[in-house]
């Protein structure tokens, strides 16, 4: 353990904590500025807290683990999702989402399917969004464990415990502006980070060369199928997710909502070169390590001193700040979606905020417990993204864009997707090692468009075009 690393994150994580107190006494005064920062984020802001949620754990920990075994060139298939769904999000998806006013998916899938759909898609975020925060707390025991040599359980409590605070304490505004702070930090970090590992490996030709001779293909040793089966979870969680679709509605308009879709776009695409670069190069000086571990290792042993010291803090403020959002997603879906949407319980105004609190630390305690029932960050993260992508992204992007779709075809599609994603991976056990969602998205997709054709739309649902 490095005494630089070591007090450079114990600094970062106060830090944190410290603007989480801040934002919860200055900022946070009812449940709309803790679920969407009171929708008045300006542009810089959102770009970095969607920048920031893309590089939690499922990139710099999942998605560096497939890097490492798999090869930059497999690296294409799992991360091009995140341009070419921020390129949609940009054209066709950031102004519609802000427009619609909703603080949760769910709300927007009532308004076209009815109820019964939303609450369908409650249930299915909070299992999907459960997975998430669940690997969000192993990754953060990975880094702690990296830093000062605690056993990876003891450093993954304590990122749950630190996490579930965050959440609790300032919501979405205290995120979004400290998501703001660390993207930067980490953004400078690899920027400068890559050329200094890579000039002691002769180069990018240099570092390709001492791969493994398999890691040198185009999909390092997967199949087709495989491959795509990778790269539909991310692309099609990113589509939909309602993570990002609390931050688009967190801004002030329209119009920044949809430039922010662009500056993640670009942002996200340089920070997936700089991951796959950095992983590649740790493949190659530290090859025996623990592939989950690939981004931790180099910040602490790979690169100077105090460049290593930013670079690993950073990855861990991201990590909890990824898993604050998703426990705030989570907790909205809890309290709007299930306990007053579909047990119609009355929350007064004045104790909604409380409420979501206490929801955020109970959703904390169930992730914390699944994430016994993984066995990598990779792992969970497949499951999560699949369930998302399948059962939700079809029905959420037929409720913005296509006009036919109608209540029974957009339930029978996030039914058919749920389903058989636990089938396939549960019941199953993942066949032909091909991730669930590339079965269950098509699945879906044809339920919903053959029982919407079959059916008539409900006149009493607002049609969203």
């Amino acid at each position: 353990m490095k005494t630089m690393h070591a007090t450079m994150l114990i600094a970062y994580l106060i830090l944190m904590v410290l603007a989480g107190i801040y934002f919860s006494k200055r900022k946070v005064r009812n449940d709309t500025d803790f679920l969407v920062a009171g929708r008045s984020l300006p542009f810089f802001v959102v770009t970095g807290t969607l920048l920031a949620t893309f590089v939690g754990s499922g990139s710099v920990i999942g998605g560096a683990s497939f890097v490492f075994q798999n090869g930059p060139g497999a690296a294409i298939f799992f991360f091009a999702g995140t341009p070419i769904g921020a390129f949609i999000m940009y054209w066709f998806l950031a102004r519609r989402i802000r427009d619609s006013e909703a603080t949760t998916i769910p709300e927007l899938v009532e308004s076209r399917y009815g109820s019964l759909a939303r609450t369908v898609a409650s249930l299915i975020i909070l299992l999907a969004y459960i997975g998430i925060v669940s690997y969000q707390f192993l990754g953060g025991g990975y880094a702690l464990n990296i830093a000062f040599g605690l056993p990876t359980w003891q450093g993954t409590l304590i990122s749950a415990g630190i996490i579930t605070l965050l959440a609790m304490l300032g919501g979405l505004v205290s995120v979004a502006y400290t998501d703001f702070i660390s993207a930067i930090i980490i953004f400078v970090s690899m920027l400068i980070g890559v050329p200094i590992v890579l000039s002691e490996l002769g180069g990018v030709s240099g570092m390709l060369a001492a791969l493994p001779s398999e890691q040198r293909t185009l999909t390092g040793g997967l199949s087709a199928w495989q491959a795509i089966s990778y790269f539909l979870p991310l692309f099609l969680l990113l589509l939909g997710d309602q993570n990002l679709f609390q931050r688009f509605a967190a801004a002030k308009d329209s119009g920044t909502a949809r430039r922010s879709a662009m500056g993640f776009m670009v942002t996200g695409f340089i920070s997936i070169v700089l991951i796959v670069l950095l992983v590649s190069s740790t493949r190659v000086l530290f090859p025996d390590i623990n592939p989950d571990t690939a981004m931790l290792v180099m910040a602490q042993q790979g690169l100077p001193t105090v460049l290593g010291a930013l670079l690993l803090s950073s990855v861990v403020a991201l990590i909890l700040t990824t898993g604050n959002s998703y426990l705030l997603s989570s907790s909205a879906n809890l309290t709007q979606d299930i306990i007053t949407g579909l047990f119609k319980v009355s929350i007064p105004a004045a104790k909604r905020l409380v409420f979501n609190r206490i929801s955020v630390t109970a959703l904390g305690i169930v992730a914390y417990v699944l994430g016994a029932f993984f066995p990598s960050v990779l792992a969970i993260q497949m499951y999560s993204y699949g369930m998302y992508g399948a059962a939700i992204t079809p029905a959420l992007l037929a409720a913005l864009l296509w006009k036919r779709a109608t209540s029974a075809g957009g339930l029978a599609g996030m039914l058919t997707g749920g389903a058989v994603t636990l089938i396939w991976e549960i019941g199953l056990g993942k066949p032909l090692e091909w991730n669930s969602v590339l079965v269950a998205m098509p699945l879906a997709t044809f339920a919903l468009v053959i029982v919407s054709l079959l059916t008539q739309p409900a006149s009493s649902h607002t049609q969203t075009t």
